[in-house]
């Protein structure tokens, strides 16, 4: 660790010189010699140090951002050599370059702000060791080798002696409990930030080699820390836990307002918003008003969460418009979906009519019968009618053996003739 510590020397001037200046106001407020000056002083670092990577954190998440509209790619490269890993994977890396997105710009943050972290490595050790460093003169030195933040010297480490315990005016047990805290605290940030992350931030609906390389981070960085945490002094412990914690914090408010699509902090995110627009019936900021904006553009290419969304802007009445507004729709039952679909209102279910009995049914048909018959028609309109009135006019001859059509039972229509061989 020394090692690497000593190839950051050139950036330790700067270090040690932001430390002094923090000091300064610090020894005016709790005292030169004490650990909350000290202290503060990293926690200072540290906040300036990550307001000076806030581009860079900008930077990786619009490189997160693109990496997302790349899914679906992903998953039609996943289906098609789901058999062939090695394929899958080629095919993955030349989709990153053609879009030019690199699936490693999450580790940005932690790859710029490693040379401070070993700088203020080499300004500590360069204390424990009581030499000067930087701007830390013979004065600031022995101010700081009396600091003890909860009973714990600056600058001592897990595995120091007692005897190099007892030099910086400290108990080994004191030094061993502070620090292995401080070790189980960072790591539990470290392991609770890359959770919440894999966990709530990230479309499960596309598996890539990338999400499984998360995953695994998300286990071995905690292990990591907690093994180099033994060896890191307790100033080093503090910057880095003030870090961890920052980036958690800073996770949980990107999870909170701007969701990756996709992922179950946007299901929430949607419902809290269509909450607030249907109670007041508009959107309170420009980022809720991109956020329906960059939905309503997708069309059909939304996912679960979002078309549920838009359905239930409509059925409440409401119409999500194309610059991100909310406006009242006229008919929420006639209202088209922006993904081409139309919210229908379910029609009522349609009464089957009561069953007759038999003495009804055979009343209906008499009484069909008997307006059929009125006399209203003519006879003479259809020749059927003349025909058969004449039929009965004539009757039956005697003696040809024929019958009426009410008594042979047969089908109405023209008898056909007999045969004249029969006669």
């Amino acid at each position: 660790m020394d090692t690497i510590a000593s190839l950051f020397s050139f950036i330790t001037t700067p270090v040690s010189w932001i430390i002094v200046m923090f000091h300064k106001v610090y020894g005016v407020l709790f005292g030169p010699d004490t650990g909350w000056a000290w202290g503060l002083s990293i926690v200072s670092l540290v906040i300036v140090i990550r307001i000076c990577l806030i581009p860079l954190f900008v930077k990786q998440i619009k490189a997160t951002r693109a990496m997302q509209t790349l899914q679906p790619e992903m998953k039609k490269i996943q289906e098609r050599y789901k058999n062939d890993r090695q394929r899958q994977s080629e095919e993955m890396m030349k989709l990153y370059k053609e879009s030019g997105t690199n699936p490693l710009s999450s580790c940005l943050p932690i790859l710029a702000q490693s040379p401070f972290f070993f700088a203020l490595y080499h300004v500590l050790n360069s204390i424990a060791s009581g030499k000067t460093i930087g701007f830390i003169d013979q004065q600031l030195l022995a101010s700081a080798q009396k600091a003890h933040i909860f009973g714990a010297p600056l600058a001592a480490k897990f595995l120091d002696s007692p005897s190099k315990v007892e030099a910086l005016n400290a108990s080994l047990t004191d030094v061993r409990i502070v620090t292995a805290v401080m070790i189980v605290l960072m790591s539990a940030s470290q392991f609770f930030t890359q959770r919440q992350l894999m966990t709530k931030n990230v479309d499960m609906t596309v598996k890539t080699p990338f999400m499984q390389q998360q995953k695994m981070l998300m286990y071995i960085f905690p292990i990591m820390f907690a093994v180099f945490g033994i060896n890191f002094p307790v100033g080093v412990l503090v910057y880095w836990l003030t870090t961890n914690v920052w980036t958690m914090g800073q996770q949980m408010y990107i999870i909170h307002n701007n969701p990756t699509p996709g992922s179950k902090a946007q299901a929430a995110y949607l419902e809290r918003l269509f909450k607030h627009v249907t109670h007041h019936g508009k959107v309170r900021n420009r980022r809720e008003k991109a956020m329906i904006k960059a939905i309503v553009a997708k069309g059909r290419d939304r996912n679960e969460y979002e078309r549920k969304f838009i359905n239930g802007l409509n059925k409440a009445g409401l119409a999500a418009q194309s610059d991100g507004s909310v406006v009242k729709s006229e008919s929420a039952a006639a209202a088209q979906a922006q993904d081409g679909t139309t919210t229908t209102v379910t029609a009522p279910r349609r009464q089957q009519p009561k069953r007759q009995t038999k003495a009804q049914r055979q009343s209906g048909r008499s009484k069909a019968g008997s307006a059929t018959a009125s006399p209203s028609l003519n006879k003479s309109d259809s020749p059927q009618a003349a025909t058969s009135g004449t039929a009965r006019k004539a009757g039956p001859k005697p003696g040809n053996g024929t019958r009426s059509r009410a008594q042979s039972g047969q089908r109405k229509g023209p008898q056909r003739p007999k045969s004249p061989s029969k006669k």
